[in-house]
């Protein structure tokens, strides 16, 4: 292959995506500290811990095309990160029933060799279902959404908490938009549909 790909992301969720595109590809866990910085906003957020879980793979890498990624969910303009436990996963979803919340997803495209990035912010909009104590409780129990933005697996039972879904990409908010990769890999010179060719 022209360009090796590497994924700036230990997540099984995002690898699973990225397998859509059936290109083979490296997969590295960036270290890096995701606290906000003071008076950043949620677009800036994502857009820096993008570029910087992809510059990481230098420390892995000489060479390559590295996509990192990052997400939040952002509801009453509050960040809200990942909920870690089930109490913290039942505020965030009492909070959401009944109301929409934007989940915004950093995408950075780095080329190693080069030096050049390109990065971008893809919103989605998540409307949820007005949901009692007792959904929100036995949803948690089932699929432990406790390292996920916004305490649900959109992939998975998490589709039960929705009324509405709204974006360009459904992927994004699982956590890599892949029509905007796909765009973003071919201003680097790699176009995905051309690959499969030589893949065969």
């Amino acid at each position: 292959m022209q360009h090796p790909v590497i994924l700036a992301s230990s997540s099984p969720f995002r690898q699973s995506l990225l397998q859509k595109f059936n290109l083979p590809f490296s997969t590295f866990s960036p270290d890096v500290d995701e606290t906000p910085h003071p008076k950043e906003t949620p677009q800036a957020l994502v857009a820096r811990l993008s570029e910087h879980k992809a510059r990481a793979a230098v420390q892995h890498f000489s060479q390559g095309l590295v996509i990192g990624s990052d997400q939040v969910a952002v509801f009453n303009q509050q960040i809200l990160g990942k909920p870690h436990n089930k109490e913290n996963a039942i505020k965030q979803l009492s909070l959401f029933s009944g109301n929409t919340v934007t989940f915004l997803t950093g995408l950075c495209v780095y080329d190693i060799q080069s030096n050049q990035t390109k990065t971008l912010v893809e919103p989605f909009n998540v409307t949820f279902r007005t949901l009692s104590q007792g959904q929100i409780s036995a949803y948690c129990d089932a699929e432990q959404p406790y390292n996920c933005a916004g305490s649900f697996k959109s992939e998975g039972l998490g589709i039960c908490l929705f009324e509405k879904l709204s974006g360009d990409d459904p992927n994004s908010l699982i956590g890599l938009p892949l029509i905007k990769l796909n765009q973003l890999l071919a201003e680097f010179g790699l176009d995905v549909l051309n690959q499969q060719a030589q893949l065969r």
